[in-house]
């Protein structure tokens, strides 16, 4: 399944190829509480077709009441981008559902050939992160390496973004684990792969959208080289397959890499690559084991819940700290209960 941005881009290119007036919406820069972030896409065409979001809904409806009025392909005619801003009042920040005191400036974008909107998707497919320049007086478009999670800036003559690779799931071992949290990484985006040798565990594991690979673990980390967008989650309880993936990995731009498993067999694990393997105490702190964060989670789905937070949340930044990881959360029972117990 594709991220939104990877899908605003493609339709709004197919849109453009099909020889529909196309106008790229941009969220350059917001002010206070806002619904969605800069950098934000959205996609409509001559019909009043969207793809993607720049806020909750209201400003959408109002956009596309505008562009209508003025006509798309008048927009697009002009050739030239335009800087729209919402909720420079507190009455209009209230009409339009903005959060008190929220303010969003969006680029209206006219698509043409010199939007290289092509080209954009053909790097993010290839996993290459790229800053887009756009001029906003020609409607001219250069695209240069850029930092993925680059903060958007736009000035009097130019609106910067910076668009890169979809997050990458690699999930090591195929069961009803790896099923409930494919099925989560999906439907937030990522680009999963699911690698398991064992012929057994193999036949009747299948699912829309997941790449299977039957690869020894090791060989498929290497071979993918995990960037600063992937995460790597081994999930087979058997050290023959988890062990090597979670080495190569953890030597990796990975940004989360993590594994299943108690306590004890957590810390067993890391003086193995520890101990025979020469992994660094700088390299084993960033092994997540056990993976997830702590709900009291018993199910597969709920185990799948748990680490799929995580990996959202390190992706994103969090301090890991509040909420509980896995670890620190069975310990603090575990306290609780003894206590609880006079043990």
């Amino acid at each position: 399944m594709e991220d939104l941005d990877t899908r605003v881009l493609r339709t709004a290119t197919e849109w453009h190829a099909a020889g529909e007036p196309v106008v790229l919406v941009t969220v350059a820069r917001t002010w206070g509480s806002s619904p969605r972030p800069p950098g934000s896409l959205m996609a409509i065409n001559a019909r009043g077709e969207t793809v993607g979001s720049v806020s909750g809904g209201c400003i959408e409806d109002d956009l596309i009441h505008r562009i209508h009025e003025g006509g798309v392909a008048a927009v697009c005619a002009s050739g030239t981008p335009t800087v729209l801003r919402y909720g420079i009042s507190a009455d209009e920040a209230h009409r339009f559902g903005l959060p008190c005191g929220g303010t969003v400036e969006l680029v209206l974008e006219p698509v043409a050939a010199h939007s290289r909107l092509h080209e954009l998707l053909q790097a993010c497919q290839q996993r290459q992160s790229t800053e887009r320049v756009l001029d906003l007086n020609s409607g001219e478009v250069t695209l240069r390496p850029g930092q993925r999670d680059g903060v958007p800036r736009l000035d009097d003559t130019q609106l910067h973004t910076f668009l890169g690779p979809q997050a990458r799931l690699i999930v090591i071992g195929a069961g009803d684990l790896s099923r409930y949290l494919s099925e989560m990484a999906l439907s937030m985006g990522f680009e999963v792969i699911v690698c398991d040798p064992r012929s057994e565990q193999c036949a009747t594991w299948a699912l829309p959208g997941v790449q299977l690979s039957h690869e020894m673990p090791d060989d498929l980390v290497l071979r993918l080289k995990p960037d600063a967008r992937t995460a790597v989650v081994a999930l087979t309880h058997d050290p023959k397959l988890d062990d090597l993936a979670l080495i190569d990995a953890l030597q990796s731009q990975a940004f989360y890499v993590g594994a299943i498993g108690s306590r004890r067999n957590s810390e067993q694990r890391r003086a193995r690559l520890r101990e025979h393997f020469g992994l660094s105490d700088e390299a084993l702190q960033a092994l997540h084991g056990p993976a997830g964060l702590y709900i009291g989670s018993k199910t597969p789905a709920e185990i799948a819940l748990s680490i799929m937070a995580e990996v959202v949340a390190v992706k994103n930044g969090v301090r890991l700290d509040k909420p509980t990881p896995v670890a620190k959360g069975k310990a603090a029972m575990a306290d609780s209960t003894a206590h609880a117990t006079g043990r």
